[in-house]
Formats: C-alpha cells, sequence, structure tokens
C-alpha cells in the first residue's frame, strides 16, 4: 500500500490477521445449536430464549468481527459470510426483544393474533436468508468441502424453516431444529479443523476436503 505525503511516496506493509473463520465458524455453531435445540423440542424444561444471549454475543458480534478481519485478510467470502450471519443473530435477538412480545395490555385476542403474525415474519426473514445462503452456498463449493457442507446444512434448514413458521407447522419446525444442530455440528467441526490445522501446519491434522471447483484457468 503506498502513501503519499508532501515529500514522496511512502510504502507501508500490513501483514494479515490470524484466519478468523474458526471463531467465526463456532459463534455462528454455537448460537445455531442453542436455538435448534429449542425448535427440535429439546428445551422441555428451560425458557426456550438460551440462545438470545449469545445471538448479541457470540453469534453476532464475535462472529461479525471474524468478518471485518476477513476484509483484512482480503477474503471477501468470509468478509461476506461471517459479517451477514453475524448481524442475522444480532437482527434476530433485537426481532426477538422488540417485535416477539405482544403489545403492553394487549387482550388475549390480540396477543394471539400477534403470535399468529410474528410466526409469519420468522417465515420472511428465513426465507430472504435461504436467498442469500443459495449464492453462497454455490460459491462456498470453491472453499473446501467442509465449508460447502456447512452452506449445504444451513440451506436445508432455513428451507425447512421458513415453510414450517409461513405453516405455522410444528412438526415441520422440529424437522428444521434437527437438521440445525447438524448444521451447528458440521460448523462446529470445521471451526475445530481450522483451529488445529492452523496450530500443527504441514498435513491437515483433520480434514476439510479439497475444492469443489477448481481455479480458474489462467
Amino acid at each position: 500500500m503506498s502513501v503519499t505525503t508532501d515529500d514522496r511516496p511512502v510504502t507501508v506493509t500490513t501483514t494479515p490477521a490470524a484466519d478468523p473463520a474458526p471463531l467465526g465458524l463456532a459463534g455462528f455453531a454455537l448460537a445455531t445449536f442453542l436455538l435448534s435445540a429449542s425448535n427440535a423440542g429439546w428445551m422441555k424444561s428451560a425458557t426456550g430464549s438460551a440462545f438470545l444471549g449469545y445471538a448479541f454475543a457470540y453469534g453476532g458480534l464475535a462472529q461479525f468481527a471474524a468478518g471485518m478481519w476477513e476484509f483484512r485478510n482480503r477474503n471477501v467470502f468470509g468478509a461476506t459470510a461471517f459479517g451477514s450471519y453475524g448481524t442475522f443473530w444480532i437482527g434476530l435477538g433485537l426481532w426477538f426483544v422488540l417485535v416477539l412480545p405482544a403489545p403492553a395490555g394487549a387482550s388475549p385476542v390480540v396477543a394471539a393474533a400477534h403470535g399468529a403474525a410474528a410466526t409469519k415474519d420468522l417465515g420472511w426473514i428465513l426465507l430472504a436468508w435461504a436467498i442469500f445462503n443459495t449464492y453462497m452456498l454455490a460459491w462456498s463449493a470453491l472453499a473446501n468441502w467442509a465449508v460447502f457442507l456447512v452452506f449445504l446444512t444451513l440451506e436445508a434448514t432455513e428451507i425447512v424453516l421458513f415453510i414450517g413458521f409461513f405453516g405455522a407447522n410444528t412438526n415441520v419446525i422440529k424437522v428444521g431444529g434437527y437438521i440445525g444442530i447438524v448444521t451447528a455440528a458440521v460448523a462446529w467441526y470445521t471451526s475445530a479443523a481450522g483451529v488445529v490445522n492452523g496450530m500443527r501446519g504441514g498435513a491437515p491434522t483433520l480434514p476439510v476436503g479439497k475444492p469443489l471447483w477448481g481455479p480458474r484457468p489462467s
């Protein structure tokens, strides 16, 4: 990078940041697991909102920060993925806090109508993210098999869930929850592989596979 001063151009060399992808994937995986466990009906003796704080902090802020570090590393795919899904979790958390609760003093009829409308909100939100995820899924094939599987399982999660929320079908939502748990497991594996492979160097300790697409011919 060249910086022009009053005297002469000065070349400033910046070093890349450490790979932020394992952090972004770990934050995504944990928030996804907590919400998916609730959707799957696993949290019968819990509030079901365990994910909310982590939607802001780990899945949201930490993942968004990972995306910004990916910009520094000139990784446009990682920056777009982590920056987008970091704000997805922050936005979803804000929706749960600001939109989901029924208006103060609402009658049972009004509260029920509000809850039904809020369910449709989630359908629209997940449909929009499934559209975004579709092209990110295609471009993830340029990374490796592990990253591709994260986006593939996430695509299935979003599609099943928006169908379930549009139809207010608890059984379909539960299936979406189970697929989301698989998504979290794949993301955790990919994060773990990024950590240990970066630490040890050489041949991968945990394999992530090769890109599905080869490089562009020169």
